[in-house]
């Protein structure tokens, strides 16, 4: 009965919104891994990535975009829950025998957009649960190759424009692959070609790696499997304007976290947490025309700027801030904070952070090393700025504007006390109020939870 209601209710404000079903856009997430911001229209030098680069030219891009998390799926649980992963249930990875997933009473948004009438289609990677597709609303689902399966299916949407329609399409590439073998052990890369191409010689080197030629091949594999999804994607985008659906599709282009690099990826340095987020909609002024704004947000945050534009009343639960009124002029007030978290992705790593216009935050719950290296199952080719084996301190403290790259831990400087004490009691405050478990001791896995359980 109150999920009749909820669907009701759901209907009538999308309705009452834009006056029939037909006039409400279609949505279209394109979502790959461990790419960050590492594209040309984020100004990296050497990446070739042109039909991204024209989405931007031709839709919106957010400079300062964050992740709640480093971690793929939960990063993408909040994606699509438009809540932290300390409270959506997604602390760590949902596949294989990780065991994380969504809690039962989570709200995914394909079941919002099911419930208000949509077609809904998930194809490639569905990473923010382990549950069946029928389970988080999703009608079908394939797990064939990305591009041909999304153009086939828009093709059928195309015949339909009386039921908009959300395709979520997921794609594995930039992640490192089995690219051979060194003896018995697997050698993973970005690309096969990897292990036989030349680095380039004008490639841009982070400040938080070391200028070296292991760093230089494994960014040049990793621009070449850029430019691969990059392609990819370009035909999907061409097969929306070719069908016509370009005009009243939402698109939005995104990654889980930043590229799968030492001191980036499972990190809640910028370099972990900063993420790619193009979106267009030619069908409303402001969500398109080649915009960059400068506004930081988070994933957190799409859910519920989706649920505003299909006129979906956005869940009290919902801790994401929508940014339609920004993209359409309206007041707005930006956010002044992002919260990111790390619990489990190889190992338990409990992080907490704070990151505000200039100062971020980090909380470290336990002795681990200084950072999680996952870029690859071996020792890792490129080499990082600052010792990766030390352990990681309680807490860290930097000044982004004079630091970038954060290598230089401001914790204990007294110039910085009061700035510290503000953002740590910012950041409990926030932890309190979503009722993370960090705070009342150590999260244990569903591994646990199994053993308990076994006769």
């Amino acid at each position: 009965m109150m999920r009749a209601f909820f669907v009701c209710a759901i209907l009538l404000g999308a309705c009452s919104a834009f006056g029939a079903e037909a006039q409400r856009p279609n949505v279209l997430i394109l979502h790959v891994h461990d790419i960050g911001q590492y594209l040309h229209c984020y100004g990296v030098k050497g990446v070739i990535s042109p039909n991204l680069d024209r989405l931007a030219a031709g839709g919106v891009r957010f400079a300062r975009s964050f992740s709640t998390a480093p971690g793929c799926s939960p990063s993408r649980a909040s994606i699509f829950t438009g809540r932290y992963p300390h409270s959506n249930g997604v602390m760590g990875l949902t596949h294989g025998q990780f065991g994380w997933d969504l809690n039962k009473d989570e709200v995914h948004l394909a079941q919002y957009l099911l419930d208000a009438g949509y077609q809904t289609a998930a194809i490639g990677q569905v990473h923010e649960t382990r549950s069946p597709h029928e389970r988080v609303g999703f009608e079908r689902s394939s797990n064939k190759k990305p591009t041909p399966q999304a153009i086939e299916w828009l093709t059928e949407f195309s015949t339909t424009p009386e039921r908009p329609f959300f395709m979520s399409v997921g794609y594995f590439t930039p992640h490192r692959l089995v690219a051979g073998r060194s003896g018995k052990n697997p050698v993973f890369a970005f690309t096969s070609e990897g292990l036989t191409r030349h680095p380039d010689p004008d490639i841009d080197i982070p400040g938080y790696l070391l200028d070296t030629p292991e760093t230089r091949r494994e960014l040049t594999d990793l621009q070449v499997a850029v430019n691969e999804v990059d392609t990819e994607i370009g035909k999907v985008l061409e097969a929306l304007q070719r069908l016509n659906l370009e005009q009243n599709t939402l698109v939005i282009f995104t990654t889980d976290h930043g590229i799968a690099m030492p001191r980036a990826k499972c990190t809640l340095y910028d370099p972990g947490i900063e993420v790619a987020c193009i979106l267009r909609y030619p069908g409303r002024k402001g969500w398109h025309g080649g915009i960059v704004k400068d506004e930081m947000i988070s994933n957190v945050d799409y859910l519920p700027t989706i649920l505003e534009l299909v006129g979906i009343s956005v869940p009290e639960k919902v801790q994401g801030k929508s940014f339609a009124n920004l993209l359409d002029g309206k007041a707005y007030t930006p956010r002044s904070e992002i919260f990111a978290e790390q619990t489990y992705h190889n190992y338990y790593d409990p992080r907490r952070a704070i990151r505000t216009e200039r100062y971020k935050l980090i909380l470290n719950y336990s002795t681990a090393p200084s950072f999680m290296d996952c870029s690859q199952d071996w020792r890792p080719a490129a080499d990082t700025a600052v010792q990766s084996t030390a352990i990681a301190p309680p807490m860290e403290f930097y000044d982004l504007v004079e630091d970038k790259w954060e290598l230089k831990n401001l914790a204990n400087d007294a110039k910085y006390e009061d700035i510290r004490h503000d953002l740590h009691r910012r950041l409990v405050r926030s932890l309190t109020e979503t009722d993370d478990p960090i705070l009342k001791g150590a999260v244990t896995p569903p591994r646990h939870r199994e053993i308990q359980e076994m006769p």
